[in-house]
């Protein structure tokens, strides 16, 4: 698996967060067919994953909290829907 940067490719959808939510930056990342929008806030780092052809699988979870969050799975909320996958994790200042 391999991330590739796409955040220039989703403005609008960046300006948005941006506007809407309390977050400071925002990335957006392809892993493969799965989206991944990586965003970070004073208190709080998230990850979606996005595939609307099917579901999230466990190996791009894991490759997300891996390289993405960089940390453990026992340190993350993980939120499954169908086709969406939330990652979350506190920021310790």
């Amino acid at each position: 698996m391999k991330l590739i940067d796409v955040t220039n490719n989703h403005t609008a959808l960046v300006t948005e967060q941006l506007g809407n939510t309390d977050a400071n930056f925002i990335k957006v990342y392809s892993l493969g067919p799965t989206t991944v929008v990586f965003s970070g806030a004073p208190t709080h780092k998230d990850v979606l994953l996005l595939n609307k052809e099917r579901n999230i699988k466990n190996a791009e979870i894991q490759y997300a909290i891996d390289h993405i969050l960089q940390t453990t799975p026992n340190n993350v909320d993980i939120l499954h829907a169908p086709n969406i996958v939330e990652l979350s994790i506190p920021v310790n200042d």
